[in-house]
């Protein structure tokens, strides 16, 4: 496999969970949990924080962590200033960017995404999960709807909006559920967070539409795997019930 690079952004300040990265689910903190399942990938993997009291923790149980202090606006900056400043002579052909709060996620879905990523041309890729249209969540805002063709596996479009629309309606179909993974070849990584808010990534508070409207193509594989983020302290229990079954 070729080098790839797995960086997990991790915030201390969360206005509705703060201190989220340290949140223990059923006996172990969620920031060890992601960074457990992505170390087990295979690839090099570390926790990218401004946070001390993460960074103490996450060398605690071993982890590898990457201080970067600067203030950002979001994860992509800052795992674009971490790559730059620890990767960059390393020659890494792709860098993951996962979030600190999917400690479901298992490393060999990472191996999938990246072995698809490499033998395609899409500077960005990504997760997607296949749903029934029926489901509650396919009117939740927030949880994000992928355009997406079957075809060609790329993304065509992205939204909190319950999409596809079933004109004729009655129809049986799924809709495709965006887990917010990204796989980045360098370039595009570097080249995005230099981009300035697109118009539509502020309507929909969306950072991969700045890359849809600014020309980048993302493509996305399927995943099967029972995912489930972390936004709020109530999410623990779910996850934990996910865990026990």
């Amino acid at each position: 496999m070729a080098s790839v690079v797995v960086l997990i952004p991790a915030r201390f300040g969360s206005s509705r969970f703060p201190g989220k990265p340290l949140a223990q689910i059923a006996g172990r903190s969620m920031i060890e949990r992601v960074y457990t399942n992505c170390k087990a990938s295979g690839f090099e993997t570390a926790v990218v924080t401004d946070n001390e009291e993460i960074e103490t923790h996450v060398k605690s149980f071993g982890g590898i962590v990457l201080r970067v202090d600067d203030d950002v606006p979001s994860g992509s900056e800052r795992i674009a200033l971490a790559y730059q400043r620890f990767f960059e002579n390393t020659k890494a052909e792709l860098v993951i960017n996962v979030q600190g709060d999917e400690p479901l996620l298992q490393g060999d879905v990472l191996k999938e995404l990246a072995e698809f990523h490499l033998k395609s041309s899409y500077p960005i890729t990504t997760l997607l999960r296949a749903r029934k249209v029926s489901e509650e969540d396919f009117k939740n805002p927030n949880v994000v709807k992928a355009i997406w063709s079957e075809q060609t596996k790329q993304c065509l479009y992205f939204s909190r909006q319950s999409l596809p629309y079933d004109r004729d309606g009655g129809r049986e179909y799924n809709w495709f559920q965006h887990i917010g993974v990204y796989s980045y070849r360098p370039e595009a990584l570097l080249a995005f967070v230099k981009m300035p808010m697109s118009k539509l990534e502020d309507l929909e508070k969306l950072e991969q539409l700045r890359a849809l409207e600014n020309g980048y193509s993302l493509g996305a594989i399927l995943t099967t795997q029972k995912l489930m983020g972390v936004d709020v302290p109530e999410d623990i229990k779910k996850v934990e019930g996910v865990l026990g079954e």
